[in-house]
């Protein structure tokens, strides 16, 4: 072998790995790059793929053990609640009994529809466990409303308070049309019982 031989092999072995490792430097380069992008596109897809059009949520403080019950009923439907979890437009997707053990911590109801149906919607909670002496347990409850390649909007919150065994409170009663808006002057906090309601239509 030549000296020139010798000197070509090793220039043509450092012009390789230079390639190589600028193709990599580049490949890596890009992916760093596309990773907002990516990521964006994730939570997009998951935003419009989330279940439901009409949510309600109750909590309640996660130190209180008492057990709280929410109750929907949409219109021309049972209501839903715990006795009766679902129905062709509401689902009682958690009831939480509000005792040790439960895996998340935290006091929480939360109820989805499959589409929204015009017409009015009632929220009540009741409290189904026995309320030491003195308690006050307040009660927060959200309404939203998902239409269609919409993000939620929340609609309507208070907070009731409860202090006794079968205290049923109308959170809300309210309107809504085909298109998830909220019926100008239609909500209302009369009281409206849905446990009786439920246990006559039964």
């Amino acid at each position: 072998m030549t000296p020139y031989d010798e000197f070509d092999d090793t220039t043509t072995d450092t012009v390789f790995r230079d390639v190589i490792l600028l193709a990599l430097i580049g490949f890596i380069a890009m992916v760093i790059m596309l990773l907002p992008h990516l990521q964006k596109k994730k939570e997009e897809t998951q935003d419009h793929k989330a279940p439901g059009n009409v949510i309600v949520e109750m909590h309640w403080p996660n130190d209180m053990i008492v057990d709280v019950d929410l109750w929907v009923r949409a219109p021309n439907a049972t209501p839903v609640g715990f006795w009766n979890q679902g129905n062709d437009i509401f689902n009682l997707l958690r009831d939480d009994l509000g005792i040790d053990g439960d895996a998340t911590n935290e006091n929480y109801e939360i109820s989805y529809s499959r589409g929204i149906r015009p017409g009015e919607y009632i929220v009540n909670v009741h409290m189904y466990s026995i309320v030491p002496k003195g308690l006050v347990v307040p009660v927060k409850i959200v309404v939203s409303v998902r239409a269609k390649y919409d993000t939620t909007r929340q609609l309507l919150e208070t907070t009731l308070k409860l202090n006794r065994r079968n205290q049923e409170e109308t959170a809300f009663k309210f309107r809504l049309t085909a298109e998830g808006e909220l019926v100008e002057g239609s909500v209302s906090t009369l009281r409206h019982p849905l446990i009786t309601g439920y246990r006559r239509s039964k």
